[in-house]
């Protein structure tokens, strides 16, 4: 299959998921398959939560929202011209996907396809039902597609390459398992804002959809930041207030409540405003319901540290231009070409 055939197959994918927003799901004309292919991702959306309590039904359409409007041509186009992409024989690769989020796992899937390689994937049993749908509708969008992606529950053998997503712990057994082959293994990373004393209350705000958007569970979610010495934590809890309601989300209550009466018993300072604990922490992993900072008084001296850190630091966000970093409120909605870990997916596909 020629590269351009793949391009228009992902730009439909991007066509057909456009349908489902958190504000409607609303079923288009002129959408290829629709008929075949609409009530069963509605259905998979209500049903969701049934299969992972974490997935309701506003981040399952935030995370769709987010990739129809990744796959567009333009975008698709930008991504690759980078590259030099070539039909040559596929390779079979691997995938081993986590299921913290909705569809986490989808990038690897497409990058993996749009180089013209095989997967074999290994789904998470927390996130085991998007991809194989969507798996299903490209190839009935493009037929080339079939016999192209396998999806197994046993143990992966006769492949070219893996790529690996799981824990700190899981990583070791992926080495172990996997080193001998060409491999991309990702462990626990974490996102950090860092502030610098004079951001609007609307740049807060929009911070601190990077701190809610999925509970939190997501490695592009804020679990730490850094504060000038002196800032006012009042600012903060201020400017996170529209997400007091999520406290009612069992979950997540439940995580707070745990928490909470962690910190206490063992005597850590914390604050908090009722579904949000701010903790003074050198640690970068946060748990769910509990957002760690660490003051700061020299800027370069931060970047030092935030450099001799960074194989714990899956992105940066921040609106200081000296620091080059994400601006706030953005790192939920990475581009195609933004890699976890900051490994290049496609380079290493390529390479094979």
């Amino acid at each position: 299959m020629v590269l351009t055939k793949r391009i228009d197959a992902f730009v439909e994918l991007g066509t057909f998921l456009s349908q489902f927003t958190r504000e409607s799901i609303v079923k288009k004309n002129n959408i290829k398959h629709n008929d075949l292919f609409f009530d069963a991702f509605k259905m998979q959306i209500n049903r969701a939560k049934e299969f992972n309590g974490w997935f309701n039904e506003d981040n399952v359409l935030f995370s769709l929202e987010s990739w129809s409007s990744a796959l567009t041509e333009n975008n698709l186009k930008k991504w690759i011209k980078a590259y030099n992409i070539v039909d040559t024989s596929p390779k079979i690769v691997a995938l081993i996907l986590a299921g913290n989020i909705p569809l986490v796992g989808f990038h690897d899937f497409l990058c993996v396809l749009i180089v013209g390689h095989k997967p074999l994937i290994k789904l998470s049993s927390n996130d085991k039902h998007f991809i194989p749908l969507i798996a299903k509708y490209l190839e009935y969008i493009e037929p080339s597609f079939k016999n192209k992606i396998e999806f197994t529950n046993q143990k992966l053998e006769k492949f070219d390459a893996v790529i690996a997503t799981g824990s700190d712990n899981t990583a070791r057994y992926f080495e172990y398992y996997f080193g001998k082959h060409p491999h991309i293994i990702r462990k626990n990373r974490n996102t950090v804002a860092v502030l610098s004393g004079h951001e609007s209350e609307k740049s807060l705000e929009k911070m601190s959809e990077d701190i809610f958007r999925y509970f939190g569970l997501g490695c592009r979610s804020i679990s730490k930041i850094f504060l000038p010495d002196g800032y006012d934590l009042n600012n903060i809890f201020k400017a996170i207030y529209k997400h007091k309601d999520i406290i009612n989300y069992d979950r997540y209550s439940n995580n707070y409540e745990y928490n909470k009466a962690v910190y206490l018993m063992s005597l850590f300072e914390i604050h908090e405003n009722g579904f949000l604990m701010l903790k003074e922490d050198s640690s970068y992993s946060s748990p769910i319901s509990s957002l760690f900072y660490e003051y700061y008084s020299d800027l370069d001296t931060l970047e030092e540290k935030l450099s001799i850190d960074s194989d714990k630091i899956q992105c940066v966000t921040s609106n200081i231009s000296k620091l080059n970093a994400i601006p706030l409120g953005q790192t939920q909605n990475p581009n195609l070409w933004e890699y976890a870990d900051n490994v290049d997916t496609l380079k290493f596909l390529l390479s094979l």
